[in-house]
């Protein structure tokens, strides 16, 4: 790898030799000027991205606006590939080729021109805190000051209704009025979250958007939730991000599922009744009242979700056998899509 200086004429030594984890792009791009450092908006798929919104958000972004690659991510040092093993291409006589992870970090600019960084790809399995360092020199190489992650997560939501969305971060005022979670947790970690913490902790405004996707319809694209990701960074960033396309992905998704519920009276009737729950707790919000203090007694998202998973199974158990391919989306690509790669739908957006 080249030898790279850092822009003061410092030695960047993570940028480059043996076990270095990231390769800087050459010449890499200029950032220009604004009156704050640009903004970091990481992106990560793996571990929390339903309906493949995290993954949706990060290509529009750069599909959409002038974007330059920053600097790439060694996968052979960050990814276990054993436990998400690449998908290979076999012709029936040869292999033809692999989809092997990538993880970039890419200088966009706004629709207003101004820049920020993206970081997306696969979440790593390995090295979190020498990732999470790297990543941080980076931060500091481009003087950035305020940090987003994305996550997306399976929720007991109805589709029919807009895309929830929660907010959490070291600076609350920057959140403004975005739902918080509001109770302390312990939860599994992800590098989104490690990153989080530790760009956090050295003084960078650092805030993390999850939003909320129906529980149905997890395993299939659902751009709605990548819009709603991406309106949620503009409030809390003043990044100007297009998301037109998005929104007519998002109805194209909609007239599909709506299509495949109506007519069911089973399915109809578990997604009337996420419609109720889901308009009895904007009521309360709107109220300023808890949910808990309304008279009437609601089902709880995990009832809703166990009623229509034991639905599901058993639609499943009375259709045919399908053969299993060993793709836990069942039939099609690895992200869940249908038999059609190229037919533009994105598969079947309802499990059934």
């Amino acid at each position: 790898m080249d030898e790279r200086t850092a822009d003061d004429g410092s030695r960047d030594d993570a940028s480059r030799g043996e076990g270095s984890l990231y390769e800087l792009a050459f010449p890499a791009p200029a950032m220009g000027r604004h009156d704050t450092g640009p903004v970091l908006i990481h992106a990560l798929d793996g571990f929390a991205d339903a309906g493949h919104a995290v993954a949706l958000a990060a290509a529009h972004l750069r599909n959409s606006l002038e974007s330059d690659l920053v600097a790439t991510f060694d996968t052979d040092e960050l990814m276990d590939y054993r436990s998400r093993r690449p998908m290979v291409d076999f012709s029936g006589e040869t292999f033809t080729g692999v989809a092997m992870p990538t993880l970039t970090l890419h200088a966009v600019r706004d629709a207003n021109d101004r820049p920020f960084l993206l970081l997306s790809g696969s979440e790593p399995d390995l090295r979190w805190e020498k990732f999470t360092e790297a990543v941080r020199r980076l931060a500091d190489r481009f003087g950035v000051t305020d940090v987003v992650g994305l996550n997306a997560i399976p929720m007991a939501v109805p589709h029919t209704r807009p895309a929830s969305i929660t907010a959490h971060g070291s600076d609350p005022d920057i959140l403004g009025d975005l739902p918080r979670w509001g109770t302390a947790m312990k939860l599994p970690a992800s590098a989104s979250m490690l990153l989080e913490l530790r760009l956090g902790q050295g003084g960078r405004r650092a805030s993390g958007l999850s939003v909320h996707v129906p529980h149905y319809l997890s395993q299939t694209d659902y751009p709605a939730a990548a819009s709603r990701l991406l309106s949620a960074v503009t409030a809390i960033t003043g990044l100007d991000l297009p998301v037109a396309a998005l929104d007519t992905a998002a109805e194209k998704v909609r007239e599909q599922v709506d299509t495949e519920v109506s007519g069911n009276a089973e399915i109809e009737t578990v997604v009337t009744a996420l419609e109720q729950q889901y308009d009895a707790f904007q009521q309360a919000q709107t109220e300023r009242a808890s949910l808990l203090a309304t008279e009437e007694s609601l089902p709880s998202g995990d009832e809703l979700g166990a009623e229509l998973e034991r639905f599901l199974a058993d639609l499943h158990q009375g259709g045919d056998d399908q053969p299993d391919d060993g793709n836990p989306y069942g039939s099609g690509d690895q992200h869940g899509n249908g038999d059609d790669p190229d037919d533009g739908s994105g598969g079947r957006p309802f499990p059934i």
